[in-house]
């Protein structure tokens, strides 16, 4: 068998957990098992070389970030490199460029284009554990580029897929994929399965579990994963196209407090002026989500939208820029003490009101709703964000997920 096992970066933060993950790999190693490891930086390297770079140059460029990021997870695979050997086993550690993954030319959220496997088969062909740099690739330029935080398990599906790996597994601080985040919800419990579009909605709208491009991936390429603790033996969670169980109601509810609202004010009514703003924004990739467009008055109408904190800086830039020109809008609000909570199920598609029993918990507790989203699987809200914790518990309780 060739199985891919990705580890997450508190599962590689210090020695102990090192040697503790060496131990897992040589288990699968030992039973005559073809091994590919992918690993994030160590703990929290990632935030500290970010925050290096701030005190910096608070304005550095993104191809200069992403040079500077991807030195995190080559410090994880030489070290999980050297601590295999020292055990015993050989191992060989690679990174981007030695493998080759090659992406698109967008610093900091680079896609996945082909990844030149004749490397790793090599290594694979000498018995020797190939433990890869995850979250990062290689552009046209020869430069370094990096995947999006959690782009980790993005690497480990597409080596899955390039290589035809029998096994796909993400190994994360948690025992699997929850209903809940449990640290938020202590009532939360543990999925033995879920779909790929149930875990997708989940991943975009805020779990932490898995990158959403991973599962969009695996979706693909038909990659089965199996979400489990680096930390214990728990069999955790298979993400699949079907799941054998009759499809709960709701599958889970999910936060993301990475939100901002931008309200452009007083826009022209005609038409077009919606592909004006939107086109703006994605001319720099910013993804938009949530859209809420007002009924026309007076010769105007309004558009709110959420964007994601972290983009929200160079929206707002890029607006400003065309206010006067393109837009003619009257002024542009941000708020940014906003997030989005959700709940997805594949179930609700042949469940009527299920949004309505969604509102009925947020009213019952206090929270007031700014803007909503729905699709066949999926609700979203837009709410204050000190509400965030009251407002997952309610709902979590009101659909009885405990």
């Amino acid at each position: 068998m060739l199985i891919v096992k990705k580890f997450g970066g508190t599962s590689v933060a210090d020695k102990e957990r090192i040697f503790n993950v060496a131990g897992r790999i040589i288990e699968d190693y030992k039973k005559g098992n073809e091994v590919v490891v992918v690993l994030s930086a160590m703990g929290k390297q990632t935030d500290v070389l970010l925050n290096q770079a701030k005190d910096i140059n608070p304005n550095a460029s993104k191809r200069e970030i992403d040079m500077l990021l991807t030195t995190g997870e080559q410090i994880s695979v030489a070290l999980m490199a050297m601590a295999l050997d020292s055990l015993g086993v050989p191992a060989v550690s690679l990174n981007a460029f030695q493998v080759a993954m090659h992406t698109t030319s967008v610093y900091g959220n680079a896609r996945l284009k082909r990844i030149d496997s004749e490397r790793i088969r090599n290594e694979l062909a000498n018995k020797k554990v190939v433990i890869i740099t995850g979250f990062q690739g290689i552009n046209k330029f020869d430069d370094y580029t990096t995947l999006g935080r959690g782009g980790s398990d993005t690497t480990a599906v597409a080596l899955a897929a390039a290589l035809n790996a029998d096994a796909c597994e993400i190994y994360t601080d948690v025992d699997g994929v929850f209903t809940a985040d449990p640290r938020l919800v202590p009532t939360a419990r543990k999925l033995d399965e879920i779909t790929y579009d149930e875990m997708l909605e989940l991943a975009s709208l805020g779990a932490g579990v898995l990158h959403n491009r991973s599962v969009e991936m695996a979706k693909k390429y038909g990659v089965q994963l199996v979400v489990r603790s680096s930390l214990n033996l728990s069999e955790g969670t298979i993400v699949k196209e079907e799941v054998k169980m009759e499809k709960m109601l709701i599958s889970g509810v999910a936060a993301d407090k990475n939100t901002a609202r931008i309200a452009v004010i007083g826009l022209e009514d005609q038409p077009g002026v919606a592909f004006k703003l939107f086109n703006h924004l994605a001319k720099y990739n910013i993804n938009v989500d949530i859209i809420l467009q007002s009924v026309g008055r007076d010769g105007t109408k309004d558009i709110s939208f959420t964007v994601s904190e972290d983009s929200l800086e160079e929206a707002v830039e890029i607006l400003e820029r065309h206010r006067q020109g393109s837009l003619k809008c009257q002024k542009i609000d941000v708020e940014k003490s906003v997030a989005k909570v959700s709940i997805v199920g594949a179930g609700m598609m042949s469940n009527a009101g299920v949004a309505a029993k969604m509102f009925e918990a947020l009213y019952d507790c206090g929270v007031n709703i700014k803007m909503i989203s729905t699709s066949e699987i999926r609700v979203t809200v837009l709410i204050d964000e000190i509400y965030v914790e009251k407002a997952m518990r309610a709902v979590h309780d009101k659909f009885s997920l405990s």
